[in-house]
Order: structure tokens, then C-alpha cells, then sequence
């Protein structure tokens, strides 16, 4: 392992200030018509689904708690316990670049079964863009973006920290537009921890 240097205070309260800067510059961009578009095809489906790849998926991992908080029928994509997407379901999907291929096969299984599909991307004129029924563009750099043009941050960094950031913004939205107090929540999150 090459040598690392320890960073100083300073470097590090100027990689907070980057990263705080970054997100709420690309949270600012995004469409908040996309996003009552999202609530509205969540809260019209009868069970939601999410999946990425690598840490996009972790991001919807997180969302995935926080709409079954809500009280609604959420799984994580690939797990052992999550039944067959079939007419009507929602699959929630992150793909910075549009072409993940684990990412595509799910969509394409996702549209076999007459299922509808939600995909947060960069890349709104990719396949996945184009076979989305609703799209959340989060203008961010993709992992294999190392020109620093969309993100000074390390690969996809940006974007799956975005992932996350949106849907909780939109998951207080559907909270707080309801009558559920966090008592109720609360009552659903896991207590076999």
C-alpha cells in the first residue's frame, strides 16, 4: 500500500465544504415536477421495488427502510425474501451512466411483467431513459467521469450521495403530506436488531 499522508484540519473542513457545496448545487437542479411525479407513482403502486448496483443499491437500501417506514410495500431487489415484480409494481432503479448491466436486466424483467419503472440517472437519453415511465435527472458525474467536470469528488461519489439525498427529500415529502406521526413510523422499524 503506497505511503498516505495524514491530512491536515484544513484539507479536510475544505473536502466538507466541496462536498456540501456539490450536493446542494445538484440538489437545486433538480426538477421538482420529477420528483411529484416519483411521490405519485409510489403512493399509486401496489408494492415498490428498488435496485442498483454497487453503491447506488446501498443508497436505495436506505430508501427501501424509509418507505416501508411510510407503511408501504417496499423490497430490495435481489434479496432472498423479496417476491416476483409482476403488473402494476413499481421498480425504482439508479444508474448514473443509464447502462449498468445488472440495472438493465432488472428493467427488462421490470417491463416483461408489466411492471412500471422510476430510474434516477444522469443519462436521461440512454436505454434506461428512454424505457423509464417517469425519470429524476440528477446532474452529476457517473463513475467513469475523471474529467472533474461534473464532480471534484472520486468517481460516482456525488451521484449516489445524491441517490440517497433526493429520495429522503422526497420520503419527508410524503411524510409530512400525510397524517402519520413518527410514533407510527417508529412502530415499524425493525426491533430484531
Amino acid at each position: 500500500m503506497p505511503h498516505q499522508a495524514l491530512p491536515q484540519i484544513e484539507d479536510i473542513t475544505t473536502a466538507r465544504n466541496l462536498l456540501v457545496h456539490e450536493l446542494q448545487t445538484t440538489l437545486d437542479a433538480v426538477d421538482p415536477t420529477q420528483l411529484q411525479t416519483a411521490a405519485k407513482l409510489i403512493l399509486t403502486s401496489p408494492r415498490i421495488f428498488l435496485f442498483g448496483a454497487g453503491r447506488s443499491g446501498l443508497s436505495l437500501k436506505m430508501v427501501a427502510m424509509r418507505l416501508m417506514h411510510l407503511g408501504l410495500q417496499a423490497y430490495v431487489a435481489g434479496e432472498t425474501t423479496t417476491p416476483s415484480i409482476t403488473a402494476g409494481d413499481l421498480l425504482v432503479v439508479a444508474s448514473a451512466s443509464g447502462t449498468t448491466t445488472s440495472v438493465m436486466n432488472a428493467v427488462e424483467v421490470a417491463k416483461k411483467n408489466n411492471a412500471r419503472m422510476l430510474a434516477i440517472t444522469t443519462a436521461p437519453a440512454s436505454k434506461l431513459g428512454q424505457l423509464a415511465d417517469a425519470i429524476i435527472l440528477l446532474p452529476a458525474a457517473s463513475k467513469s467521469d475523471t474529467g472533474e467536470r461534473a464532480s471534484q469528488q472520486y468517481a460516482g461519489s456525488l451521484f449516489e450521495q445524491a441517490v440517497l439525498l433526493v429520495m429522503d427529500t422526497l420520503f419527508h415529502a410524503l411524510w409530512k403530506s400525510g397524517t402519520q406521526s413518527s410514533e407510527e413510523l417508529l412502530k415499524r422499524h425493525a426491533n430484531l436488531e
